[in-house]
């Protein structure tokens, strides 16, 4: 018989991998239909209500499409590439928490897949190697075009990805943890106890108790570096050098069709919902809802009902916040328009560099001060 803990986790890297598998064609229709609304078309609206069944009729359109292989390529590396850039980022949501715990018969049940004290290091470690199949498929179609894409990706993942680790380090000073539960934890409290250390009297505001602890408060100015790292990260416009269509054809996937460019497709949706989730969890409180406990003391539940009712509260508000940010991915791409290469180097290294390490030292300024 399966022990409970093992059915547990079972359950929770089954549901994980639903959730991520049907991240991709609903975010491709909410693309779509985000697109259209924005530059008054229609969008799809022919297979199923309100084109809904469109990704799954493209789905299996990838499926039954032939795929043969091009004969000027290096058919291992070109096989394995849309698999060595899918399976990183499914697996760096493995370590971000989307409930609280929950106790089961006296075994308490983390709603996290794993539970690393190095949670943070985990994710840019393991995330970073998804570079590695876009350098792959590119060297491995053997086209320049494709060359060129892979190429601008190395460079711009080397340099977007130091400003990121380091507009983290703000959020490990001011939490003093690399564990991404205790993060969120963290961020219960409200900000009246923040102000109150920088002034005593900011302590009598009414407003100041209902704004939470959340990350984008203590470090908005390591928020906006991170979102915008995170943008280059994924290649979503405006950083999508790597697969500029007006320049390079389709960069680094040119060469692949059928289910292999699915995959590719699949790892950057995928990649999209973990960096949300991540924003969310880092600066928006991840799972925490303010006024949760009050809202569960007046519907009067207890025990166990009280319980459930309060983790899927919980799943909901980490899967709300987390889905504004996926169409803040798509507002932006339809908003914004493409850098140059050079706009996008010198952004990164001339503003974002030092804008992350000047955010470290004002970070370490108001610990030093006892304000965070």
């Amino acid at each position: 018989m399966i022990e409970f803990s093992t059915a547990a986790m079972l359950l929770k890297v089954i549901g994980v991998l639903v959730v991520l598998l049907q991240v991709v064609p609903i975010m491709v229709w909410v693309e779509r239909r985000g697109s259209a609304l924005m530059q008054n078309r229609l969008g799809p609206n022919r297979v199923g209500p309100l084109g809904l069944i469109q990704s799954l009729a493209d789905a299996l359109k990838f499926i039954f499409k032939e795929d043969p292989i091009p004969g000027h390529v290096n058919k291992f590396y070109y096989v394995i590439a849309p698999l060595v850039a899918l399976v990183p980022a499914f697996m760096t949501f493995a370590v971000i928490p989307f409930a609280s715990s929950i106790e089961i018969n006296g075994t308490v049940v983390n709603f996290q897949l794993a539970e690393l004290n190095v949670g943070l290091l985990y994710i840019l470690s393991i995330g970073s190697l998804g570079v590695y199949g876009i350098i792959m498929a590119g060297w491995a179609s053997n086209s320049k075009y494709a060359l060129f894409g892979s190429l601008r990706s190395t460079s711009q993942m080397i340099s977007y990805e130091l400003s990121m680790g380091l507009s983290i380090i703000g959020i490990v000073m001011a939490f003093s943890t690399l564990e991404l539960g205790p993060i969120v934890v963290g961020q219960t409290g409200s900000l009246v106890e923040s102000a109150a250390r920088i002034w005593p009297g900011l302590a009598q505001v009414p407003f100041l108790e209902h704004i939470p602890r959340w990350g984008v408060f203590i470090q908005p100015l390591g928020f906006l570096i991170f979102l915008t790292a995170v943008f280059a990260e994924t290649n979503r416009l405006p950083f999508d050098l790597p697969e500029g269509e007006s320049e390079i054809v389709a960069g680094f996937h040119l060469e692949y069709g059928a289910m292999k460019f699915a995959l590719f497709f699949m790892a950057e949706y995928t990649n999209m919902f973990v960096a949300a989730a991540l924003v969310t969890t880092l600066f928006f409180g991840g799972w925490h809802a303010p006024g949760l406990p009050h809202l569960l003391d007046l519907a009067g539940l207890q025990g166990m009902a009280r319980e459930w009712v309060r983790i899927l509260l919980e799943i909901a508000t980490f899967m709300l916040k987390t889905g504004f940010f996926l169409w803040f991915f798509v507002w932006v791409r339809w908003t914004v328009p493409r850098f140059r290469y050079d706009q996008l180097m010198n952004f990164g290294w001339k503003v974002m560099l030092p804008l992350s390490l000047v955010n470290i030292f004002i970070t370490g300024v108001l610990i030093f001060y006892g304000v965070i």
